[in-house]
């Protein structure tokens, strides 16, 4: 390992706005709102708010799903939320969420709103209010919140770990991403031998837990997040891992559901904000940029 910075921790941390990273603009070590912005609100009762990164993408892809699956009560308004931006931050939505991070949701389907952040505790929300994708039988159950929380648990070192040292870091810092990639190998090897005896991460049922881990890791291995490094991480040699990526990169919803609130890229992979189910058929250019 080559010798990459004389850099010497000093014994008090200061916050430096200026570091040069592709997030510096947005990162800081404070919470709460910076600036007055209430969010909008439209005629469904599921309001959520988000950006189609892949935690955003969770929740789309259910809401889709549970639209196909035949529960019209899942209609919903997505807003599109720019992080980049720092619509985060702003004080609506500091309300539904105190720690600014997409996705969140407002149910307003009762007396009173109810809201809900955090990617993995609104799929056991959305999941348990209709009554699917989260099994009954308690083994299944059990097993389908275990991977939902290793996803929850893992996605830091693919995400914050790995992609960002790998992707966005200013400076390239090999100690870093050799630490970040090992822990994703091991990982892709997880996914891998469990699917390599079951169709998805719970047997045959389909659940949260797929919906959970395939935009992270599908994503990884369709070459669609941080740049080549599906190249650089050899995802190629996890066919069991590959084979249920492609499973599910082929459902109508999920297809449907990914390019909720995306707003960069190929425009035909865009839904900016999604209010109806004809938004996916009329996407014209007044669609894919909403009026401010």
């Amino acid at each position: 390992m080559t010798d990459q910075t004389d850099y010497v921790p000093p014994k008090v941390w200061a916050w430096n706005p200026g570091n040069g990273g592709q997030f510096a603009n947005i990162n800081r070590p404070t919470s709460g709102a910076t600036h007055e912005k209430e969010l909008p609100v439209g005629e469904h009762p599921l309001q959520l708010y988000s950006l189609a990164t892949p935690n955003g993408q969770k929740v789309t892809i259910l809401l889709e799903e549970l639209l196909a699956a035949g529960h019209p009560g899942a209609e919903y308004d997505a807003w599109l939320i720019r992080i980049n931006e720092g619509d985060q931050f702003g004080s609506g939505f500091v309300a539904i969420n105190p720690n600014s991070k997409i996705p969140a949701l407002v149910d307003r389907s009762g007396p009173a709103p109810i809201r809900v952040f955090e990617s993995g505790a609104i799929l056991v929300y959305l999941a348990e209010k209709f009554g699917a994708f989260l099994p009954t039988d308690p083994a299944k159950r059990a097993e389908t919140l275990s991977w939902l929380f290793w996803q929850m648990s893992a996605g830091p070192f693919l995400g914050g770990g790995f992609g960002h040292f790998y992707a966005y870091a200013p400076t390239k810092i090999e100690y870093a991403i050799d630490r970040y990639a090992m822990e994703v190998k091991r990982q892709l090897d997880v996914l891998d031998k469990r699917l390599a005896d079951h169709r998805f991460l719970v047997g045959d049922d389909y659940t949260i837990a797929d919906m959970a881990v395939w935009p992270w890791y599908g994503g990884l291995v369709q070459g669609k997040i941080y740049g080549d490094s599906a190249e650089f991480l050899q995802v190629a040699d996890y066919k069991n891992l590959r084979r249920w990526t492609d499973e599910i990169a082929a459902r109508p919803a999920v297809q449907r559901g990914r390019i909720v609130n995306r707003a960069t890229g190929d425009p035909a992979e865009q839904l900016r904000e999604r209010h109806d189910a004809s938004d996916f058929e009329l996407r014209t250019q007044d669609k894919l940029e909403p009026a401010a």
